[in-house]
């Protein structure tokens, strides 16, 4: 079961069957979708959104999830932040790699408002006091906001990489801090 997790603003929970309206929304834009995989889609119908729902609920992991970002104000949904081991890249289906990779996808209506920021660097929290002693993440050359992020949360750009997900990927990693 993914572990809630909480911040000043946000609440970052396990995906609920009542969030499917909110994740095909999310994830029917093409600008949340435009650097997401090879060849970016949009979500078509409810039935892709009950699926992707039914697979982020199946994350059953004491590290890894797959949250749904909510503001604690209001409980409204913001945004996806994940935290799961990378597929490398090779044969189709790709299999998951050694490496952790941290992740997100807000919906453009909270943009803007340091909410990836925020999320992310409570997951890393998480994720370092659970034992990881790195994690990475991986953007499209293109993403200029998610590398920002990446940069924001204290990860080091490391280059570019075809290592993972069959892509040329902008390749960004930090450390478990040291304990002083």
């Amino acid at each position: 079961m993914t572990q809630a997790i909480n911040t000043e603003r946000l609440a970052l929970r396990p995906w609920e069957d009542s969030d499917v309206d909110f994740v095909f929304d999310l994830y029917s834009r093409w600008v949340v979708q435009r650097f997401i995989g090879n060849e970016p889609a949009v979500m078509n119908s409810r039935r892709e959104a009950l699926d992707k729902v039914a697979r982020f609920q199946s994350i059953d992991h004491p590290v890894h999830g797959i949250w749904a970002v909510t503001r604690k104000e209001d409980s409204t949904p913001v945004g996806t932040l994940l935290l799961k081991p990378i597929p490398a890249s090779g044969e189709e289906p790709l299999e998951a790699s050694s490496d952790v990779e941290i992740g997100w996808h807000f919906h453009p209506d909270h943009w803007g408002n340091g909410y990836a920021t925020e999320a992310a660097a409570a997951v890393l929290e998480h994720a370092f006091a659970a034992g990881l002693e790195q994690v990475v993440a991986v953007t499209n050359p293109a993403n200029e906001a998610s590398q920002s992020v990446c940069r924001r949360i204290g990860m080091e750009h490391q280059g570019q990489t075809e290592d993972y997900y069959n892509a040329t990927c902008e390749f960004f990693t930090v450390a478990k801090p040291a304990i002083s």
